[in-house]
């Protein structure tokens, strides 16, 4: 604790020039906030004259590994090892660039929550008309639908390959949920157990795709070449639509909800302009680190299936191990006997593993997809939570409300467990990727403009550059995957299914417009609100300025 003599002395070392108080956003007292987490972790006091502590960064370490778990979901996992398959390592640059765009994303998402105290599904509904909030929520709770659905079918995967398949799809997806149930009141026991879990999961998730990696042991400098040289020799319509996919995979539109919402778990002042400038900071490292070691991840996925599959046809499959087409073998039938190319997805990925590599190799690699099934259908039913309380202002009991968040998700999963076989369920993958690419703009848009708001952000709002890059950047991710919604629709050869998809297309792309008529006005455009109807009142939002001592 500090001491009224501490306080005197750290008095003396402000710079008048840049007080330690300013205005805060302030939630409306009729609306108190509520966040998950029952605890806030307290920050470590220090002198104020170190420019960096570890002790610091171990306390705000936490939230931004909950929100790389996304971007290690069994979705991602199978668009890496689709992506090895298909293109070798001449992908991995674009696998690399999307972190780094997610990485900035991630941070403006940070800042939104650390800054106001709000998450963004919050800020959305103070600021969104009715209408467009009940929108704006519905196609969010579409995008983690999609995403949980991914995630609880590589739970249900993952257990029927360490099984050999004794356990069916459906019961895989029940005990899914019900592990899910026991999981998430692990908090209970204090918000840093919690967080350790997920670091253990992510660690298995480390150490049984390093060891696939290590087991294949792939070209170096092939891997190297592939990351670091933003080309593609020889790549066709398959390798960019591949390439789209990577980005619709890695950059999620309700992990943007989830981490404006996490940051809210540590203990800051947000009067005091230099914690919440010093928060904005450790936050920032901490989600650098969490990506780097998820990006190494993906790579491992990535460069054993590109070594090993790349280039590889059903029968080379068939004829080199046999053990894996004989009569009575669970995958006899997964390799037809042709020289069409080898197509893998998780559960095909395994069993071609386990043939290749021996038995260890698949279930390594089923342990590993089980990890990120498992904690990303966690940290998706926290999204759901955060978005549902946030656009509907709810105020339910905690069991309410993970039960209608995990309902939602998970019935059209159980459906489809039951109809489907696991030789046909990982094809979803693409549909529901295409999904979560057509909701991403009803992340994009808002984090960008919530965070330019002056009255919103006060001095940590968006500058002229970071206006610009970041409206560049939503604009570029945003036409990358609307690229791959094209393609999949004209896929379709219906006419019928035509004109449906664009009907929807008009009332879909009207919706972005008037997003971004929003955000525009928000970065200075103040021409297009001709009627002064777009308006962000300052006198709800912000409380009075604090007097203090030049």
């Amino acid at each position: 604790m500090k001491t009224e003599r501490d306080e005197d002395a750290a008095q003396e070392e402000r710079s008048p020039q840049e007080p330690d108080f300013y205005s805060p956003v302030s939630p409306d007292p009729q609306e108190p906030v509520s966040t998950y987490f029952e605890e806030k972790v307290p920050i470590p006091d220090d002198d104020g004259t170190k420019l960096f502590s570890f002790r610091k960064l171990w306390a705000f370490t936490g939230p931004g590994f909950l929100m790389s778990i996304a971007y290690l979901d069994p979705g991602n996992i199978e668009s890496d090892l689709q992506s090895g398959a298909i293109a070798g390592f001449k992908l991995l640059w674009v696998l690399l660039v999307s972190t780094i765009i997610g990485l900035l994303l991630q941070r403006l998402a940070a800042r939104l929550g650390v800054v106001t105290g709000m998450h963004l599904a919050e800020v959305c509904h103070r600021h969104y008309p009715m209408v467009p909030r009940i929108i704006l929520w519905l196609m969010v709770e579409l995008a983690i639908i999609g995403s949980d659905m991914q995630e609880v079918i590589g739970c249900a995967i993952a257990l029927n390959l360490l099984s050999v398949g004794r356990i069916p799809l459906w019961a895989g997806v029940l005990i899914t949920i019900i592990d899910t149930f026991v999981f998430l009141f692990l908090d209970k026991y204090g918000l840093r157990k919690l967080e350790a879990f997920f670091g253990f999961l992510i660690t298995i998730m480390a150490l049984s795709f390093g060891y696939e990696y290590v087991r294949v042991a792939p070209d170096q400098a092939a891997v190297l070449k592939g990351m670091f040289v933003p080309y593609c020799s020889g790549c066709g319509p398959a390798q960019l639509e591949q390439a789209v996919g990577i980005v619709g995979a890695v950059i999620m539109p309700h992990n943007i909800y989830l981490h404006s919402a996490l940051v809210k778990s540590r203990d800051i002042n947000r009067a005091n302009k230099k914690e919440v400038k010093e928060a904005n900071k450790y936050y920032f490292i901490e989600s650098s680190i969490a990506l780097f070691i998820s990006f190494l991840i993906n790579v491992f996925v990535v460069a054993v299936f590109a070594e090993a599959f790349y280039g590889k046809t059903n029968m080379e499959v068939v004829s080199t191990f046999t053990s894996c087409n004989e009569t009575g073998s669970p995958h006899s039938k997964l390799f037809p006997a042709n020289n069409e190319t080898l197509e893998v997805d998780i559960y095909k990925g395994g069993v071609v593993l386990g043939c290749f590599f021996g038995p260890a190799a698949l279930y390594i690699w089923a342990i590993g997809i089980l990890a990120a099934g498992q904690s990303s259908t966690m940290t998706g039913t926290y999204s759901g939570q955060f978005v549902m309380e946030g656009f509907l202002n709810l105020r339910w009991s905690r069991f309410a409300r993970v039960l209608l968040t995990r309902s939602i998700a998970i019935f059209p999963t159980l459906l489809v467990a039951v109809f489907e076989d696991v030789q046909h369920l990982t094809g979803m993958n693409d549909f529901l990727n295409v999904l979560q690419s057509m909701q991403l703009p009803f992340a994009l848009i808002p984090i960008l403009t919530f965070t330019s708001l002056t009255s919103l952000m006060n001095d940590f709002a968006n500058g002229l550059v970071w206006k610009i890059s970041g409206g560049l950047l939503i604009l570029v991710v945003c036409a990358i995957n609307m690229y791959f919604v094209v393609v999949d629709v004209t896929a379709l050869n219906s006419t019928i299914l035509y004109v449906f998809s664009a009907l929807l297309s008009i009332a879909y792309l009207s919706f972005i417009i008037y997003l971004v008529w929003h955000c525009l006005i928000a970065l200075g455009v103040s021409c297009l609100d001709c009627r002064g109807s777009v308006q962000y009142p300052p006198s709800v939002l912000v409380d009075e300025q604090p007097e203090f001592d030049s």
